[in-house]
């Protein structure tokens, strides 16, 4: 039997075909292996930032949101619960927040970065309950003190820059999250970055 003439052209057909297959399926094959690398949608949501409009919260109002599992409170305050705070400054126990319960630009009288606009998370720093916002009522807990927050499970008490009173089981005032304005409407919790 005579062998037949090599055809270098279908020999270079095949050997490109082939390899175009073949690579075709590796990536078939790593595109979704590496995708699997990439958290997923709930582990993204869960401390993806926030963004909250603001524009429609009155004065006086709360607006809560969730993030990182956490309840946010967002409260516009108004100009008596603002000119309220300086008034029992001597009752808190870290009236100037030196405890690290907020970020740099939040370190103020306000605990916020506009006064009129309180971001916190709801959560006590006692135990981890949830406190109610008394904000015509709190009188009723600290004397001469018109609006605050007060945890019903232990009796921790916060004033309406989430500053802990003294003589009550938080050892903290309530956390700040970072956060930032994207415009006049609209606040991004869990995102601080440019913030000065």
């Amino acid at each position: 039997m005579k062998n037949a003439p090599v055809d270098n052209g279908r020999r270079r057909f095949l050997t490109v075909a082939t390899s175009v297959v073949g690579g075709v399926g590796a990536a078939g094959a790593v595109v979704p292996f590496i995708a699997s690398w990439n958290p997923s949608a709930k582990a993204k949501a869960a401390g993806a930032p926030v963004e909250v409009n603001i524009s429609k919260i009155q004065p006086g109002q709360m607006l809560r949101v969730e993030w990182r599992g956490k309840p946010v409170w967002i409260v516009k305050r108004t100009q008596a619960m603002l000119d309220e705070l300086a008034n029992h400054e001597d009752q808190l126990r870290d009236s100037e927040s030196e405890v690290e319960q907020q970020p740099e630009y939040a370190k103020n009288r306000y605990r916020s970065i506009e006064p009129e606009i309180f971001v916190a998370v709801g959560i006590c720093t006692h135990l981890g309950c949830s406190p109610q916002y008394l904000p015509d009522s709190f009188s009723g807990q600290i004397q001469g003190v018109a609006s605050g927050f007060m945890c019903p499970c232990h009796g921790s008490k916060f004033d309406m820059s989430g500053r802990v009173f003294q003589s009550v089981p938080a050892p903290t005032n309530l956390v700040v999250p970072p956060h930032k304005y994207l415009d006049e409407k609209t606040i991004l919790v869990g995102d601080d970055s440019g913030v000065a």
